[in-house]
């Protein structure tokens, strides 16, 4: 480990310390914000801080900044390395803090445009790894597929590398190059590949559709983002006027987005009313269970009585699974492919006074027959290699071959 990384993780234990004592002090927050905060910190329920954990706190801190051989941060620092602190200490990939400028950037990637290489990465065992390459971005251009493991950016290794670092470690301003080392199950000897990949802008369409043989229409849908409903909306209605006789909903390499998107898709091809996703908040938190139904889409075209497959794979993850099983549980419709990617857990965003954002891991999506995704994902009706091949091996999608035959057979 080297001398920064121990000084930054050093300062990370101090800022943690430093925020505790600042929170029961009522000296960070105001009350709502506190309360939320409070909400995640690993103690006991009803459990308070005493005057001699305070003193003991003030005591180690008093030693730190007597003793610390490297330079003390400020207090900006200090509180925003403390709240990252509380939230990496629940072990949850999926809550975080990002400050203000951090927060910015999810917001822009919800509206589908930043520079980067255009890909999903999760933390999954422990190991940081692609959930899913973006349609014709840098990354899957590149060859990266759903399942890499990252091993090293730029020659540093992840290991002990949080999401949010990694993240920032392979976006960069457009035309500049980020190099990978990636391990990959399944390829051959078992050694290391290597990727250099040149980040571009990474504007996202997320709606897209073909006609295929036998008046089918192939309809990809990549993301679940701002403007996703809108453009799916269009689609449907030049389905529609086409007269297509079967719909082949592709969802692979979807790494989800807004729940409330998910549910607007589903009210295409379900009837009104009917349960999407059930949220489970656990036996401690069972009176905010919820249940998000299909809404009146009678302005827009209905898809609901088009023969419908969809496929799918480990790229499939979070809105993704949640429509997938929903068309499963309600209709029947086969899933063809392979194991979702399993990110089945709901999270909330709390603004903070000062601009910046928590995201807490809340509950748990349930499929409306109740099937928990979070980590064991959707089981296919119908397995698939994804045997896509690269552009010398010229193979044929295998899984949309199959779904074709499902749906003309």
């Amino acid at each position: 480990m080297s001398y920064q990384r121990e000084k930054k993780q050093f300062r990370i234990y101090l800022l943690v310390i430093a925020l505790v004592a600042c929170f029961t002090l009522g000296m960070f927050l105001g009350r709502k914000n506190s309360a939320k905060l409070d909400s995640v910190i690993p103690v006991e329920s009803g459990e308070e801080f005493s005057r001699e954990d305070l003193n003991f706190l003030k005591e180690v801190w008093d030693k730190v900044k007597k003793k610390y051989v490297g330079e003390i941060p400020n207090e900006k620092e200090v509180l925003e390395g403390a709240a990252r602190g509380i939230v990496e200490s629940l072990g949850d990939p999926y809550s975080v803090y990002w400050n203000e400028k951090e927060s910015q950037e999810f917001l822009e990637d919800m509206e589908g445009s930043f520079e980067g290489i255009g890909a999903e990465l999760s933390i999954r065992d422990q190991v940081l790894t692609i959930v899913s390459p973006l349609d014709g971005m840098p990354a899957q251009t590149a060859g990266i597929e759903a399942g890499d493991k990252i091993l090293q950016i730029n020659g540093e290794i992840t290991t002990e590398m949080t999401l949010d670092e990694a993240v920032s470690k392979i976006r960069g301003p457009k035309g500049t190059k980020v190099k990978l080392m990636i391990f990959r199950d399944g390829n051959g000897n078992g050694d290391p590949l290597e990727f250099e990949i040149t980040r571009a802008k990474i504007d996202i369409k997320s709606v897209s559709w073909e006609k295929k043989d036998n008046q089918l229409a192939y309809l990809r849908v990549s993301g679940f983002l701002g403007d996703t409903e809108e453009e799916f909306s269009k689609v449907a209605k030049e389905i529609e006027a086409w007269g297509a006789q079967g719909i082949i909903l592709d969802l692979r390499n979807n790494s989800g987005g807004y729940l409330e998107v998910a549910v607007d898709l589903a009210s295409y091809f379900l009837p009104t009313g009917s349960l999407v996703v059930k949220e489970n908040y656990g036996d401690s938190n069972k009176s905010k269970d919820e249940e998000h139904y299909t809404k009146n889409k009678l302005n827009t075209t209905s898809l609901k009585n088009y023969p419908l497959v969809v496929l799918i794979n480990e790229g499939t993850a979070s809105s993704a699974e949640i429509l997938a099983g929903a068309v499963r549980d309600n209709r029947g419709v086969k899933l063809v492919g392979e194991k979702t990617f399993g990110k089945g857990s709901v999270q909330e965003i709390e603004r903070l006074s000062d601009g910046s954002v928590v995201k807490v891991t809340v509950a748990e999506w349930l499929t409306p027959k109740g099937t928990s995704i979070k980590e064991e994902g959707l089981n296919p009706d119908v397995e698939q290699k994804n045997l896509y091949g690269n552009e010398e091996e010229k193979q044929e999608d295998q899984q949309l071959l199959k779904a074709i035959e499902i749906l003309t057979n």
